[in-house]
């Protein structure tokens, strides 16, 4: 892990008033990420839209003490414990600190630019020299003039090879980046439309990328792109480096024979430095090939193609490019694409809509594209060919540009001036059975596309109030003390209610934290714009990665998962990483026991890539006063082992017991957090009536009709009529969540203020109710829980708790959110 004093920050950076020289380890950038405030930097950055320095007084609170700041303003008047370190410009400031950090290393140190593949080639480079040294590489796609020093600020004393993406959008930028990088070994991908318009012409932006290689050895490219072939070659910054280059189609370097593609993977062949060689590749587009020959040429010019980076070839990884596919109306399946607008990512998308075998015919929906640098007809021409080259039956153009050049696409195609002209009549275009890629600039909205295509669910809905949330909130609020700490679980959809749906409500209400039980929900909260810290109950191992990826922290509780996780984080080339330790104080679930406490701690102290963030602990009888002993000998146990970690680890820690009960009933064990989980929602052992209903699960009468007496109703007969009664049919069944216990007249529904009973068996989809006494028609509303027939009714009815019937409620029923 990189550490350096405060003193030695401020003698690279600037002038400073240095309150404590404190050992720095972590850099900052974002008030909502901080993992380690005591031995992090926080660098206020300044943008059109964001001021760091608006910033610094939550930092402040949260304990970070060292600031890179621009700009006198008292600041060490305001916070007297802290260190101000001045400087002119706090990105440049940041940039310097990154430089010289690099400049510490002997070690290789490998750079990709290029329009496309970067984070691809630098991803697949890692993974076939993982197993063979310890490699640092750039975070996700860290390739900015702020992504950049963040990356090389991982680089370590045990690293043996340093890999990095750099990418600019403007001339002048890459001047920057090359200072800071001062790479060995270059590899140019590919030029495309990306940012044109901000260079004069296509050589311009393949000359200001070139300013990355200054200091290379050697250079790696497809000398097939002859534009960057050539303007390499002229370049008299390069003429000392070697230039490896490879082609399909003539002399190089590396001249490629052969490609063979089959069904899952392709075959390339190639000639180096007199010898013939092969590589397998589990991928067959064209994108993916050229990566993985850039990648192959590395290996063969270092001389490090062998027998394992060639079988770490075969099992190259996808990388995501943020490409996500759904469930469309009439069988179809949608592709909806934004993460990047020119025509090389829509060619990558289009090989996407083409794996989609499950369809015969490809539509797409495309809007115009900006910041091309091409000119209208010029770039619509190259669309219109490859919509045809990827065998696309049907287009969509939206936008007053692909309007102006319809002529151009010889394929069934309709063109709208607007988003909001196709959504008038999205549902007359008869869109059935097809794969469907949506591309568009976010001006136009294509959000509103999707959603329109997306498919629908039945009638039967579940209706979440959020002000009632919001109120039971504010409840358990009052409960606590100003200065401990909430997390809110969202575990199982939010207990039934949805996921980041709720999410964002708390979010806004300011909680500190939120609980999942999986990765997959905490992921899933992250790319729906959650930044709240995530902590995830219940953690498998090989979510480990995706936990990284998305910033998520993960509950350790035992060796093994703190081993694994250790291995994840230096996998993931992350320096430092959170986590919380579950101690098992009685409830004999997960959890490291007492006695392991020493064991523990020892390892602990040993270890440099986690940071224990909490330690905690999981009441078992909170709710039921006849074990109260039993849960005082539950906190006084936690409270023993956390004092002793907190000790061996030297650095406080955060401790938490409390779930819903146990903050109404035992406020001496706050700490300085607690956990609100099922009270939220509405749902409490001892103050029911202090909180409000948010759940209400509602349906509607599809059919009245007149059984005879003495006829059965449902399956099995089960049900049958005494006398000539009215029944109505509900569409609502187990596959919806609705226990079949709740059949044969044991469960009820509300009707028009009244209570009708279930008649014969539930069935998978529909249930039957008993209509004797009640004015009802087709068409009117049935409560089956809700504010005047509340879900503990049902509960007891089950002889269940409220936890299974919301979490039981299928993902096919609608929810549907209300906030006054």
């Amino acid at each position: 892990m990189s550490s350096y004093l405060v003193s030695d920050i401020s003698t690279i950076l600037g002038k400073v008033v240095i309150r404590d020289d404190a050992v720095i380890r972590n850099i900052l950038i974002d008030s909502r990420n901080i993992n380690s405030p005591a031995d992090s930097v926080f660098f206020a950055l300044t943008g059109k839209n964001h001021n760091g320095h608006d910033y610094i007084g939550e930092l402040y609170d949260k304990g970070v003490r060292t600031f890179v700041v621009s700009g006198k303003a008292n600041y060490e008047i305001k916070y007297p414990e802290a260190t101000f370190i001045l400087v002119s410009d706090t990105l440049q400031a940041l940039q310097s600190l990154a430089a010289n950090h690099r400049k510490k290393f002997r070690i290789p140190v490998v750079a990709v630019t290029g329009s496309n593949g970067k984070t691809i080639v630098k991803e697949w480079l890692y993974h076939t020299l993982a197993l063979s040294g310890n490699i640092v590489r750039s975070p996700r796609s860290y390739n900015s003039q702020v992504g950049v020093p963040l990356s090389l600020w991982l680089m370590q004393e045990d690293n043996d090879l340093a890999v990095f993406e750099a990418g600019i959008s403007k001339p002048g930028e890459m001047e920057k980046l090359a200072e800071m990088i001062r790479p060995d070994t270059g590899i140019f991908t590919n030029i495309g439309e990306a940012h044109q318009e901000n260079f004069s012409d296509p050589g311009q932006k393949i000359t200001e990328k070139l300013h990355l290689f200054r200091s290379c050895r050697t250079i790696i490219y497809c000398s097939d792109h002859e534009l960057i072939h050539q303007t390499i070659q002229k370049n008299p910054q390069l003429k000392n480096a070697t230039l490896f280059t490879w082609s399909v189609k003539k002399r190089a370097s590396l001249r490629i024979t052969g490609i063979s593609r089959q069904p899952g993977f392709t075959t390339i062949s190639g000639r180096y430095s007199g010898s013939d060689y092969t590589i397998t590749i589990p991928f067959n587009d064209n994108a993916s090939v050229e990566n993985a020959i850039h990648v192959w040429a590395y290996l063969l010019q270092s001389g490090r193609f062998n027998k394992q980076t060639a079988s770490q070839m075969k099992s190259l990884p996808p990388v995501a490019m943020r490409l996500a596919l759904k469930k469309g109306i009439n069988r179809c399946t949608l592709i909806n694409d934004s993460y990047n607008s020119d025509i090389n990512s829509l060619a990558i998308a289009l090989d996407t809509l083409n794996m989609q075998k499950q369809h015969q015919r490809r539509t797409v929906i495309l809007s115009d594209l900006f910041q091309t640098g091409m000119k209208e007809e010029v770039l619509y021409k190259k669309i219109a060919a490859l919509l045809k080259e990827k065998k696309v039956t049907r287009f969509i153009g939206i936008g007053p540009a692909l309007s102006r050049n319809k002529k151009l696409f010889d394929l069934p195609s309709a063109f709208y001036e607007s988003t909001e002209s196709l959504l008038s009549v999205v549902l007359s275009l008869f869109l059935q059975d097809e794969a469907i890629l949506i591309k568009g600039s976010r001006q136009f909205e294509f959000e509103k596309i999707s959603a329109a295509l997306e498919e629908k669910k039945h009638n039967t809905r579940l209706e979440i109030n959020l002000n009632a949330l919001v109120s039971n909130l504010n409840y358990y609020r009052s409960l606590i003390s100003d200065d401990t700490m909430m997390m809110v679980m969202v575990k199982a959809l939010s207990y039934g209610s949805g996921s980041y749906e709720i999410a964002n409500v708390l979010q806004f209400q300011r909680v500190d934290y939120l609980g999942a039980a999986i990765a997959d929900e905490g992921a899933e909260l992250r790319n729906a714009g959650i930044t709240l810290p995530i902590m995830v109950m219940n953690p498998d191992p090989g979510s480990f990665d995706m936990i990284i990826r998305n910033r998520l922290e993960p509950e350790i509780y035992g060796f093994t998962s703190l081993r694994l996780f250790e291995q994840a984080v230096i996998r993931n080339q992350e320096a430092i990483y959170p986590v919380h330790l579950k101690i098992d104080s009685g409830m004999h679930r997960l959890g490291f026991l007492e006695e392991e406490a020493e064991k523990l701690c020892s390892y602990l102290k040993n270890n440099r890539n986690i940071i224990v963030k909490s330690v905690f602990s999981h009441l078992a009888a909170t709710d039921e006063p006849l074990h109260d002993k039993f849960s005082v000998r539950q906190i006084n146990a936690f409270v023993k082992t956390a004092r002793r970690i907190a000790d061996a680890l030297g650095y406080p820690v955060i401790r938490h017991i409390l779930n819903s009960s146990g903050i109404e009933r035992f406020p001496e064990a706050q700490f300085e957090m607690v956990r609100l989980g099922i009270g939220i929602y509405g749902f409490s052992p001892s103050n029911q009536k202090k909180l409000r209903n948010v759940h209400s699960l509602k349906s509607t009468i599809l059919q009245v009709k007149l059984v005879r007496a003495n006829e059965t109703v449902g399956y099995g007969r089960a049900g049958k009529a005494k006398k000539d009664t009215l029944i109505g049919i509900v569409p609502v069944g187990y596959a919806d969540g609705l226990d079949r216990r709740l059949g044969r007249g044991k469960g009820k529904f509300l009707i028009n203020d009244k209570m009708a009973p279930i008649i014969g068996n539930i069935c998978m989809d529909m249930s039957m109710v008993d209509l004797t006494g009640i004015d009802a028609h087709e068409g009117d509303e049935v409560v089956i829980f809700g504010d005047k027939y509340p879900m503990t009714e049902m509960a007891k009815q089950m002889n269940t708790i409220p936890y299974e019937i919301l979490t039981g409620i299928s993902h096919r029923v609608k929810r549907v959110y209300y906030h006054e």
